[in-house]
C-alpha cells in the first residue's frame, strides 16, 4: 500500500515536472510591439533598440513606414521587423516597375544585417472606404510579392496586410462570424487564397478596449468572469479576445482558407482617456496586456483554435503626444519617452523573466532530486 501512494505521488511529480518545464519555456517566449513615431519627444531609433535587445523581451517590431533610421537601429539585433508600404502608395505597388523600385530602396540595402521579416501592404486598408485602395490591395500584395521574387527574397519576407475588425458583418456568437458581404467574395477571398499560396499570415488587429462596457470589462481584461457560452457550439468563453479571434477564423473557414495562420497585428490597452470611456487606467492597461501575454504564449489557444500561440504585436511601444484622434490615442504606449515603464505587473522586461525563470528553475531542480530518490526507492 505505502509502495502504492509513493508511485501515485511520483506520477503526480512527473505532471508537475512537464508543467514546471512548459513554464519555463512560455516565460521566456518573445512577443511584438508596434513602434509608432507620431511624437515630438522619443528617443533616438539606435536607443530604442538597444533598450529593446538588452531589457525586454520584445523580439518583434512592427513600424508604419520603412523609416531608414529605425531599420539601421535594428542592424545586427536579429530582431523580426516588419515594415509598411503606407495606404497612400498601394495604386503604385501594383505596378511591376514600381514595386521593384520600392523594394531595391526600402528593402535590399538592409538584408541581411536587418532582420526584415514582413511587409504589409497598407493599414487597415477594408476600413478606409477608399475605393482605390480597397481596389488595388490585392493586386499591389500579389505585384510586391513578384518583386520579391524577382530579387530571391520572397521565401525571406512575405506579405500580408493588417485589418480591424471591422471586416467582420457579425461576430457574436464567434460561431457565426461572418465577414462583410461584397468584400468578402471580392477582396478577402482572393487575399486568403494569396496568402496560403505564399505561406503568409491573416493579420487582424482585435481590441476587446473598443468592445467593453461597465458590465463586461472583466471578461475583455482576462480578469476572473462568467464568461458567455457560444450556443451554436458549446464553447465556453472567459475572454473577448479569444471570442474575437474564433470570430475571424470562423469567417475564414467559411471561405474555406481557416488553414491560413492568425497574426495580430495590433491590440493593446490605453492609460488616459475621455471621462466617458470604461477601465481607462494603468491598472486596467496592466491587466490587459500583462494576460494578454501570457495567454498568446501559453499554447492553450482559444476554444475553436486549442493548442496554439499567436504571433502578436502590441500598440504601442511608447504613447504617441501628436498623434490624432481621441485622447487614449494618445496614450496606449508601454513606455515612457524616458524608457520606463507605464505601469508595472507586464512581464516584458529581461529582470522580471529572470527572477520568474530563476524560482521555477529552483522548483524544478528540487523536484528533479525528489523524483530521482522516488525512483531510486521504488
Amino acid at each position: 500500500m505505502e509502495k502504492m501512494v509513493v508511485i501515485c505521488f511520483a506520477s503526480i511529480q512527473n505532471g508537475i515536472l512537464v508543467l514546471l518545464a512548459l513554464t519555463i519555456f512560455q516565460e521566456v517566449q518573445g512577443i511584438g510591439v508596434n513602434y509608432g513615431t507620431i511624437a515630438n519627444n522619443l528617443p533616438p531609433p539606435s536607443q530604442v533598440a538597444k533598450f529593446l535587445l538588452h531589457s525586454t523581451i520584445i523580439n518583434k517590431v512592427r513600424i508604419f513606414d520603412a523609416n531608414q533610421e529605425i531599420l539601421q537601429a535594428f542592424e545586427n539585433t536579429r530582431i523580426e521587423i516588419t515594415i509598411t508600404i503606407p495606404n497612400d502608395q498601394i495604386p503604385n505597388i501594383t505596378n511591376l516597375t514600381l514595386a521593384q523600385q520600392w523594394v531595391k530602396t526600402n528593402v535590399q540595402p538592409f538584408i541581411p544585417s536587418i532582420n526584415i521579416i514582413r511587409i504589409l501592404v497598407g493599414n487597415e486598408v477594408l476600413s478606409t472606404a477608399n475605393k482605390l485602395f480597397i481596389t488595388n490591395l490585392v493586386p499591389a500584395m500579389q505585384t510586391l510579392h513578384t518583386a520579391l521574387i524577382t530579387t530571391s527574397l520572397d521565401n525571406l519576407i512575405k506579405v500580408s496586410t493588417p485589418h480591424s475588425l471591422g471586416i467582420l458583418s457579425n461576430s457574436s456568437p464567434p460561431s457565426s462570424g461572418r465577414f462583410r458581404e461584397g468584400y468578402d467574395i471580392h477582396i478577402i477571398k482572393p487575399m486568403l487564397r494569396f496568402l496560403k499560396d505564399t505561406n503568409s499570415p491573416f493579420m487582424v488587429n482585435p481590441y476587446p478596449f473598443f468592445a467593453c462596457t461597465s458590465s463586461n470589462l472583466d471578461y475583455a481584461l482576462f480578469r476572473a468572469n462568467s464568461g458567455v457560452l457560444d450556443d451554436n457550439t458549446k464553447l465556453h468563453y472567459t475572454n473577448m479576445f479569444d471570442a474575437q479571434l474564433d470570430a475571424v477564423y470562423s469567417a475564414m473557414k467559411v471561405l474555406g482558407f481557416e488553414d491560413v495562420e492568425i497574426v495580430i497585428g495590433e491590440t493593446g490597452w490605453p492609460t488616459i482617456g475621455d471621462s466617458a470611456q470604461i477601465g481607462v487606467d494603468g491598472n486596467s492597461a496592466s491587466d490587459y496586456n500583462g494576460n494578454l501575454i501570457r495567454h498568446v504564449t501559453s499554447g492553450v489557444g482559444t476554444p475553436l483554435m486549442p493548442n496554439r500561440t499567436f504571433e502578436t504585436y502590441i500598440f504601442a511601444l511608447f504613447d504617441e503626444n501628436l498623434k490624432p484622434g481621441p485622447i487614449c490615442e494618445r496614450n496606449f504606449g508601454l513606455f515612457r519617452p524616458n524608457m520606463t515603464l507605464v505601469y508595472d505587473d507586464v512581464p516584458i522586461m529581461r529582470k522580471n523573466v529572470a527572477v520568474a525563470n530563476s524560482h521555477s528553475k529552483a522548483i524544478l531542480s528540487f523536484m528533479t532530486a525528489l523524483s530521482f530518490l522516488i525512483g531510486w526507492w521504488t
